[in-house]
């Protein structure tokens, strides 16, 4: 049990029974025999609050993490784009820990830094912008006091809204900058590895950065097929899911 897994951007819903069964399946067949598991954002296609618990919201998933974490294995969780107000409730009702964004954690002594990787497209200023509101406290407060099935609404108007300007946006605009990236290398005295994902784009990638030697592994979606990042006494791992 002396690994560690990580994933990202499942993105699940209720429109996608077969990766949700998927993600259950993988909590139950592979993450149970791990130390830790570790979810770097975007579980959810969308969150609009931890009240959605009580209406039935992802009870599969959420009784499927609880399940996990009753079995010793420890479950991280740092926010997305897509699920940034999972809050105490969320953390409460499944076993989850979550933490900020970036992390830095160990293993065998090593650090790993671990972000969900949206703050490194920097390029994408519009995205940035409109980040730094909704993160605020003011900001939350204020949504999380409408009633679900309005911020639902609003939600669903900014994913589509957001599908749209995806598609005159150019792919280079929407990946991370290579600046951003040596600057979060730097602020954290150079890490040798760094994990994200976010970019639905997953590769292993070599940095070098004022004389150091870094790597930076981006995780992939969930949107055909489950895969995920095993981390063991051997190094890092890509897994595929059958």
């Amino acid at each position: 049990m002396n690994h560690r897994l990580f994933i990202s951007d499942l993105h699940l819903c209720e429109s996608r029974p077969a990766i949700i069964a998927a993600f259950v399946q993988f909590l139950e067949n592979t993450a149970a025999h791990a130390e830790a598991l570790y979810i770097l954002g975007d579980l959810f296609e969308y969150w609009a609050g931890d009240d959605a618990i009580a209406m039935g919201a992802h009870q599969a998933s959420i009784a499927a993490l609880k399940k996990l974490s009753q079995q010793g294995v420890n479950i991280y969780l740092i926010h997305g784009n897509r699920d940034f107000l999972l809050g105490d409730s969320f953390a409460q009702h499944t076993g989850v820990k979550i933490l900020p964004d970036p992390s830095l954690v160990t293993y065998d002594n090593k650090p790993i830094l671990l972000s969900h990787g949206d703050t490194l497209c920097t390029d994408d200023i519009a995205y940035q912008q409109f980040r730094s509101e909704v993160r605020t406290e003011a900001w939350q407060t204020t949504f999380l006091s409408q009633p679900l099935n309005e911020r639902v609404a609003y939600i669903e108007s900014i994913r589509a809204k957001s599908e749209q300007e995806k598609s005159i946006k150019s792919m280079t605009i929407m990946d991370v900058n290579r600046t951003a990236v040596e600057q979060l290398f730097k602020t954290h005295q150079f890490p040798p590895t760094l994990i994200h994902g976010h970019t639905h784009r997953p590769k292993q990638h070599q940095h070098v950065v004022e004389g150091h030697h870094c790597e930076r592994w981006v995780l992939g979606d969930w949107y055909d097929h489950g895969s995920y990042l095993q981390l063991d006494e051997n190094g890092l791992h890509e897994r595929t899911l059958a």
